[in-house]
């Protein structure tokens, strides 16, 4: 399936059996060019697979976003880097799928579902590319507000997920001031002239 990370698309394998998220170095290096300051220390040097051992050179996390008409889904799975291994994009192991209730289901069409809503299914295709782009679903949310034109499309995108994840603290367009959370306000009325 594909999803977004990083503002970009890329393949995320489901794997019912694996035990562990991992993702190829080979594949960090052509899409990720600064990925190397964001590793982690390894989990374990060594993997056993069923085509031999495999060199694990330490982990990474990384935002996904899986997108949906009804709503996306945000997680921030921990990637195992492999040294030697050829994945062509991310490999979700079992525990991310318990801990997110991702079911795969191959009845007529090839989809799986997150969470209990069965009815919010997402397409396995994988000729099936999204045109989703989070920094045009941000500005969306955000339509009201006016950006300096100085802003590069980062710098916006920056701007808007501190906004977001800050959104109780911002009372947008007709919505009450008494929408604040974590604000008290204070209002003195009076009946004299100024």
């Amino acid at each position: 399936m594909t999803v977004c990370i990083d503002n970009a698309q890329h393949p995320l394998i489901i794997d019912s059996g694996a035990h562990c998220s991992i993702v190829a170095r080979n594949y960090l290096d052509n899409h990720f060019p600064n990925w190397e300051s964001q590793l982690l220390l390894p989990k374990a040097n060594n993997f056993k697979i069923a085509l031999g051992k495999m060199t694990s050179i330490g982990t990474i996390i990384k935002e996904i976003i899986i997108p949906h008409r009804k709503g996306n889904i945000r997680f921030s799975p921990e990637f195992v880097v492999l040294n030697d291994a050829h994945i062509q994009g991310f490999l979700l192991e079992t525990d991310y799928q318990k801990m997110y209730g991702i079911d795969i289901y191959n009845s007529k069409n090839s989809h799986i579902t997150i969470g209990t809503n069965k009815e919010k299914k997402f397409s396995l295709d994988i000729y099936q590319i999204s045109t989703h782009d989070p920094l045009e679903e941000l500005l969306n949310e955000f339509r009201e507000g006016q950006f300096s034109t100085t802003l590069t499309s980062k710098q916006k995108l920056s701007l808007l997920k501190i906004l977001r994840k800050n959104r109780p603290a911002f009372a947008i367009g007709e919505e009450p001031l008494g929408k604040i959370k974590g604000h008290d306000i204070e209002l003195y009325l009076d009946v004299e002239r100024p």
